[in-house]
């Protein structure tokens, strides 16, 4: 068994080679970290942020046989939408075959674009992982922006803009579909508070579209930094309907209600993070309770706190549990919106 594995290191080892060397001749154009992207894609079309050993994809390493050895024993249950994963491949590799012209990118790109669709549930939901369903991640998945990232992408193929005009044909229709199932399952999923729209959750249960837990840090609740993503998404749609023009006001509105004037959040290294006064700032927790719209802080040990200063000393500095998200949102782009496209 060992020997087939060293062999197969050594082929992959061989054909990244004798890419370098064909561009050496000017037989086809590459591009370094496209060459790596399609070494890291995995079998089912996307790709991991973590290898098998848990060592982070760094496009930036040098692909040495220990590196292979690693890449061939990960398994498509690491594919990934999390930080950026697959979503990153697949908008750098179409612009990478506009610059060079180098196929293999494009059929890559069109493979990650065939692994995003078989990902999305029926609902219009993409979880975080596909198709690993342990703990939360199959859970649909706002979180850290994974589903705005792919929608943003399959925009883009359904109205042929940011170079994805060079895709085949084939996903136009398809792309389009799913946007548009994505788009319902966004309003489906924005909570509701007696009647009354608010913003998003960071997770959603995948089969009844409740709020759902993520790691024991990450409650379920109201999720600013996500929710301004999705609302900056839905007003990046052209000619939006009725329903999402109600879904962005309330949001705002929201947005307004909660946030926190004259504070910005300190995380400097080697100081206890704190709000501090800060007149040009305004602030929002990061997570807020779903009914009474309180901030709180989530724990290691899976409790759920009301005051940033009763985390854990680790927690505490090590998360970003308030931010300036929807600053921009509300002074610039909202109002901007509203004149284009709002009324």
């Amino acid at each position: 068994m060992k020997l087939a594995n060293m062999m197969r290191i050594k082929i992959l080892a061989t054909c990244f080679c004798s890419i370098l060397l064909a561009t050496s001749y000017g037989q086809v154009a590459t591009d370094s970290t496209a060459e790596k992207m399609l070494v890291y894609q995995l079998g089912n079309g996307g790709w991991p942020k973590q290898l098998e050993d848990k060592s982070v994809v760094n496009y930036d390493a040098g692909l040495s046989p220990e590196l292979l050895a690693k890449i061939k024993s990960t398994k498509d249950l690491h594919a990934t939408f999390d930080n950026k994963a697959t979503s990153r491949e697949v908008i750098y590799l179409v612009k990478a075959y506009k610059k060079t012209g180098n196929k293999a990118y494009l059929q890559a790109a069109e493979k990650g674009i065939d692994y995003i669709l078989t990902a999305q549930y029926a609902n219009g939901g993409w979880p975080q992982y596909y198709p690993d369903k342990a703990l939360y991640r199959s859970e649909i998945t706002f979180n850290d922006d994974a589903m705005i990232n792919v929608l943003n992408i399959l925009q883009d193929v359904a109205t042929k803009r940011n170079d994805f005009e060079a895709v085949d044909a084939k996903y136009v229709p398809k792309a389009a579909k799913a946007v548009t199932t994505g788009i319902n399952c966004i309003l489906q999923t924005q909570v509701k508070q007696n009647g009354q729209l608010t913003i998003w959750a960071a997770q959603y249960d995948k089969d009844s579209l409740l709020p759902a837990k993520a790691r024991n840090f990450e409650p379920a609740s109201l999720a600013t930094s996500e929710s301004v993503g999705i609302v900056r998404f839905l007003m990046s749609l052209d000619k939006p309907s009725k329903e999402i023009k109600t879904a962005v006001a309330a949001a705002l509105k929201w947005f307004e209600t909660y946030k926190i004037q004259g504070y910005r959040f300190d995380r400097e290294k080697g100081k206890v993070a704190a709000l501090v006064a800060d007149d040009s700032s305004m602030v929002w927790a990061r997570f807020y309770d779903l009914d009474k719209n309180a901030p709180i802080f989530g724990d290691r040990d899976n409790t759920i706190k009301s005051k940033l200063e009763e985390l854990s000393p680790e927690r505490r500095s090590g998360y970003a549990w308030y931010g300036n998200w929807a600053q921009k949102l509300i002074e610039k782009e909202y109002p901007k919106w509203l004149a284009a496209k709002g009324k």
